[in-house]
């Protein structure tokens, strides 16, 4: 479970991809644009930078996408399909990356166009509840301190977080141990963080029910009242200085 800086170093690398793909898919996302489209530049993005998507064919059934892109109400794993986006849609975009044998993962949910204020609230308390929860993953917490950070800010802010799905550790493994990050929970609780240790922090948030279904493709996740959803995620090492984001592009 344990990296050294020299495997730290080397998932870095898959993290900068990562997080280039992202910028850069991103500035793609506009009304009539579709989330094929965004996958087929994804993909075609992180071969050139020598990296390897490492969703594709991952898990059973096999996901059939490099990257997964959820709307509106989807949470997460929603695949890429050729319905456009239109005004006003929350998108996330979530991308893994091996390269050298070390995996990265992130996401980041973007406005398309003009959005309502409740989507923009949305976004951006998802979005802090990820740093709050960063700021907690240091040598000598808990994933439990993580989790409750997520969710007593986003609990205070009136949205819900989803339960069915939980950040996870990463490395060698796309979900490595610490197998489970739950994005709520009590402090002090659950497995200790050590120096070395490498995780995916992702608050996944919905403006009403913490329930959730999954469509008839086996992978995408909705919330159960159609309501949106906003999804986070950073890859983060422990380190004797606090936590490091690996999925940066500096």
């Amino acid at each position: 479970m344990l990296k050294t800086k020299d495997q730290i170093k080397l998932m870095k690398e898959s993290g900068r991809i990562v997080a280039r793909t992202l910028r850069l898919v991103s500035q793609a996302i506009e009304p009539g644009v579709t989330p094929k489209h965004l996958n087929d530049l994804a993909e075609k993005l992180i071969l050139e930078e020598g990296g390897v998507p490492n969703f594709l064919n991952y898990g059973t059934p096999p996901y059939p996408a490099a990257t997964c892109i959820s709307v509106n109400e989807a949470i997460i794993h929603g695949v890429p399909d050729e319905r456009p986006l239109q005004e006003g849609d929350i998108i996330s975009l979530d991308f893994g990356v091996v390269k050298d044998g070390w995996h990265a993962d992130s996401a980041w949910t973007f406005a398309v166009g003009e959005i309502s204020a409740e989507k923009k609230r949305l976004m951006n308390v998802t979005r802090e509840a990820l740093f709050q929860a960063i700021a907690k993953a240091k040598a000598g917490s808990t994933t439990g301190d993580i989790g409750h950070a997520v969710q007593k800010y986003v609990e205070s802010n009136g949205y819900s977080v989803i339960r069915d799905f939980v950040g996870h550790g990463i490395g060698q493994r796309l979900h490595d141990d610490p197998r489970d990050i739950p994005m709520y929970g009590k402090s002090n609780t659950g497995h200790k963080l050590k120096v070395g240790h490498t995780i995916c922090i992702e608050p996944m948030v919905a403006v009403g029910t913490h329930k959730v279904k999954i469509l008839d493709d086996k992978w995408t996740v909705v919330t159960a009242d159609g309501k949106p959803s906003a999804h986070f995620e950073h890859t983060i090492a422990i380190t004797e200085n606090g936590p490091e984001i690996l999925t940066k592009e500096d």
